[in-house]
C-alpha cells in the first residue's frame, strides 16, 4: 500500500511508536516557532530544562502579537525573548518583520520537513507540503532541546480539489466550503491532504490560507503537494535549492474523501460565531457594516493585498465603514510600496497597521457596540474582537473589499471584470529584522534579560490517591481557548504572569469563576464537546493549574488543549456516556475515588456526585508516558526527571 504525503513525512521523522491510526507515536523535529503570547513561557520552559543549546535544525522566535506597547510589560517580554533566543541559539524576528506564519512561508518552511509551533495556525507552512502542527509551548520546547513530539496516530482525509476558481472568487472561499461540508469537529485526529487537478490553479499564497484555517477543522495539520508552482515560489523568495517534489502515492489510502469542484464555488461568510456557520455572500447581501478588517496569518499575503489595492484603486471607502488593512510581512509591506499598491490602499482611505497579527486576537481596532465586523481572519468567536457584542463575519479578501466600498454585505462577483492580478517572478528579500544567535563559544556572555512583568512557572504536583472537591464550573459545547483564557489589549500583556492573568480565566463564561476558584482551592471542571478548540494557548491549561483545577471531564477534547492539560499534570477524562453530562451541575460536591491509581494504570474511573448520589463512568484514553507525565505532576517535572 502507497503513502499519503503525511504518512510519508511521519515515516520519515518516525522515532518510536507504530504507524497505526490511533496509536501514540513520536516524531523528530526539524524546526520550531514560537510568538511572543506564548513565546515567553516556552523559553523559561526551555531555561528551566537546563539545556543551553538548541537542537533542531531552525528555531525562530516572531515578535507578532503583543505590539501594542500601552505599557512596559510587552516590552520587556519582547526583551527578554530576544535576548534569551541569542543565547541559545534561536533566530529573532523583530517587531515589524511580520507575522510567524506569513514570513515562515516566505522564509523558512521547507517541503518534507516537519515543524510545530505554539500557535494553532502553524499548519500554514502546509501550503508548501510542510508538515507543520500547532503545539503547546512546553511541546515546542522540549523539541528544541532535541526531544520526541509525540502526537496520536492521525487518519488521513483526502479532499480532492477540480475545477478553477471563478473570478471573485478565492482562497478563503474554498477553505469556507471545506468548514460546511466538515465543521469545526470534521478535522478532529486528522490530516486534510489537498489532491487532484485543481491544487496546479492555486499559488502558495492561496494554499497556505486554506490550510492554515485547517486549524478550524480541529485537523492536527493540513498538506498540499510540493510541485513545480512550489518551486516557483521558492525561486522567486531566492530558496530554490529548498525544494524537493513531494506527492502521494497513487495507491495510497484516506480514511475519508471529499470533492470541491473550485469552479462552482461563490463567495462565502462564516457568520457569527463560529467558522462553520457558512452561509453565501449572496444571502447576506444588503446588510449593513461598520468594519471590514483585512489581513491576519490567514489572507495578508502579497497576492491577497494586490488583490484588495486593484478593487479599491480609484475609489473610496464607504463612509460607515473604517477599514483596516495589515500586511503579513516587511516583505509584502515593502513591495506593495515599490508597486505604488500601497498607494493605492492609502488613496481609498485604508487605514494601514503594522505588520502584526493586530485585531485578529483583540489587540487594537475593536469594532463598535454592537457592530457588524467583516474579517479577512480564521475565527470569529463570541468577544475574540475586543467587543463582547460585535457581530464578526468570516470573509475573503475579496468580499471584504467590495463591502467596503458599498457599506454593506456585497458579493464581489457583481463588481464585472476581476482585476487581473499576477505574483512578481522575484520577491524583495531582506531579512535585516531577522537577527542572528550568537555562536555558541560566546553564547554565556549574554545576559538575559527579565522584567518585572516575568514571573515564574506554575508547578504541578503528583495527583491525590482519592480526589473530593467541589464542581467548580459547568460549561457547555465547543469551549474554546478564547473562553478559558481570554486575548486582546488587557489580557495579552499578562501572559509571562500567570498570577495576574490568573484573574480573567473563564471570565467570558462565569465572571466569577476566578474568585471562586481561588476560595474553594481549585476543583473539577465539566465540558460539554470539542472542549478546548481553537489555539495552541497552553495558557488555557497553565492559569487553570494555577487557579488548582485537577482534572477536567468532557464529552470530547481537542487534539492540542488535551495535550497541554497532561504537560501541566491536569487529568482529562471523558464520559464514557455523554448523557450523564445532566446528572451533574456546578457547586455539586463530587468525587473520584481511586483516583491517582486509577491514572496510574486504570482505562476508566467513577465519578461520585455525592451532593444528589448520581455517578458516571469516566474513561482515561491515555498512553504510558502520559499516565507517567500526570504522575510526576506534568511534563516539566517529568522531563527534569528523564
Amino acid at each position: 500500500m502507497g503513502y499519503t504525503i503525511a504518512q510519508k513525512i511521519i515515516k520519515e521523522h518516525l522515532v518510536c511508536g507504530e504507524m497505526t491510526v490511533g496509536e501514540e507515536i513520536g516524531l523528530k523535529i526539524d524546526q520550531t516557532l514560537t510568538q511572543d503570547a506564548t513565546g515567553t513561557m516556552a523559553y523559561l520552559q526551555f531555561e528551566a530544562m537546563g539545556i543551553k543549546r538548541v537542537k533542531t535544525e531552525l528555531s525562530v522566535a516572531y515578535i507578532d502579537h503583543n505590539t501594542l506597547q500601552a505599557g512596559f510589560e510587552n516590552a520587556d517580554d519582547h526583551r527578554y525573548i530576544q535576548t534569551v533566543a541569542k543565547k541559545h541559539g534561536i533566530r529573532f524576528s523583530r517587531p515589524g518583520n511580520g507575522i510567524c506564519h506569513q514570513v515562515h512561508l516566505e522564509r523558512f518552511a521547507r517541503p518534507g520537513k516537519t515543524l510545530i509551533g505554539s500557535d494553532s495556525h502553524t499548519p500554514t507552512a502546509g501550503g508548501m507540503g510542510m508538515l507543520g502542527m500547532g503545539a503547546g509551548g512546553l511541546d515546542v520546547a522540549v523539541a528544541m532541546g532535541g526531544g520526541t513530539y509525540y502526537i496520536t496516530m492521525p487518519k488521513m482525509i483526502k479532499i480532492k480539489l477540480v475545477g478553477k476558481l471563478s473570478e471573485f472568487v478565492g482562497a478563503k472561499d474554498v477553505i469556507l466550503e471545506v468548514l460546511r461540508l466538515l465543521g469545526v469537529k470534521g478535522g478532529v485526529g486528522a490530516i486534510v491532504e489537498y489532491t487532484g487537478e485543481g491544487v496546479k490553479t492555486l499559488s502558495v499564497p492561496q494554499r497556505a490560507t486554506i490550510t492554515n484555517m485547517g486549524a478550524e477543522l480541529g485537523a492536527t495539520s493540513s498538506i498540499f503537494p510540493s510541485d513545480e508552482v512550489t518551486r516557483a515560489f521558492l525561486k522567486a523568495e531566492g530558496r530554490e535549492k529548498d525544494y524537493i517534489p513531494l506527492c502521494s502515492d497513487p495507491d495510497a489510502k484516506y480514511d475519508a474523501e471529499y470533492t470541491v469542484d473550485l469552479s462552482a464555488l461563490q463567495p462565502l461568510a462564516a457568520c457569527p460565531h463560529s467558522p462553520d456557520n457558512v452561509k453565501p455572500v449572496s444571502a447576506l447581501a444588503g446588510m449593513k457594516i461598520d468594519q471590514v478588517c483585512i489581513g491576519s496569518c490567514t489572507n495578508s499575503s502579497m497576492q491577497d493585498m494586490l488583490t484588495v489595492a486593484s478593487i479599491l484603486k480609484g475609489k473610496t471607502v464607504h463612509p460607515s465603514v473604517s477599514l483596516s488593512i495589515s500586511p503579513g510581512s516587511k516583505q509584502v509591506y515593502t513591495m506593495l510600496a515599490e508597486c505604488g499598491a500601497l498607494a493605492d490602499l492609502i488613496g481609498a482611505g485604508a487605514r494601514i497597521l503594522e505588520c502584526a497579527c493586530g485585531p485578529c486576537i483583540g489587540m487594537g481596532f475593536s469594532p463598535k457596540s454592537a457592530g457588524v465586523s467583516l474579517r479577512t481572519f480564521n475565527r470569529n468567536f463570541l468577544a475574540r474582537s475586543g467587543t463582547a457584542d460585535a457581530q464578526v463575519y468570516l470573509v475573503s479578501p475579496e468580499t471584504a473589499a467590495a463591502s467596503a466600498l458599498t457599506g454593506e454585505f456585497t458579493d464581489p462577483t457583481t463588481l464585472g471584470v476581476a482585476p487581473k492580478v499576477e505574483l512578481p517572478k522575484v520577491f524583495t528579500v531582506n531579512d535585516n529584522l531577522i537577527e542572528l544567535p550568537e555562536v555558541e563559544e560566546s553564547a554565556d556572555t549574554v545576559i538575559v534579560e527579565r522584567g518585572p512583568n516575568i514571573k515564574p512557572i506554575p508547578i504541578g504536583k503528583p495527583p491525590v490517591e482519592n480526589l473530593a472537591c467541589e464542581l467548580i464550573l459547568k460549561v457547555g459545547d465547543d469551549i474554546t481557548t478564547d473562553h478559558i483564557m481570554p486575548a486582546g489589549t488587557k489580557v495579552l500583556p499578562y501572559r509571562s504572569n500567570v498570577p495576574k492573568l490568573s484573574e480573567f480565566c473563564f471570565t467570558v463564561c462565569d465572571k466569577e469563576f476566578p474568585t471562586r476558584a481561588k476560595a474553594k482551592g481549585g476543583g473539577v471542571i465539566l465540558g460539554g464537546a470539542n472542549y478546548g478548540q481553537g489555539s495552541s494557548r497552553e495558557h488555557a491549561a497553565l492559569v487553570p493549574l494555577y487557579l488548582g483545577i485537577k482534572a477536567v471531564i468532557a464529552k470530547s477534547f481537542a487534539r492540542i488543549h488535551i495535550a497541554n492539560l497532561i504537560n501541566f499534570g491536569i487529568v482529562p477524562m471523558t464520559l464514557k456516556n455523554p448523557e450523564d453530562y445532566e446528572r451533574f451541575e456546578q457547586g455539586d460536591e463530587i468525587e473520584i475515588v481511586g483516583f491517582a491509581n486509577a491514572i496510574a494504570e486504570k482505562t476508566q474511573a467513577t465519578l461520585v456526585n455525592k451532593t444528589n448520589g448520581a455517578t458516571a463512568e469516566l474513561a482515561l484514553d491515555l498512553s504510558k508516558r502520559q499516565r507517567e507525565i500526570l504522575l510526576a505532576g506534568g511534563r516539566l517535572n517529568y522531563t527534569i526527571k528523564e
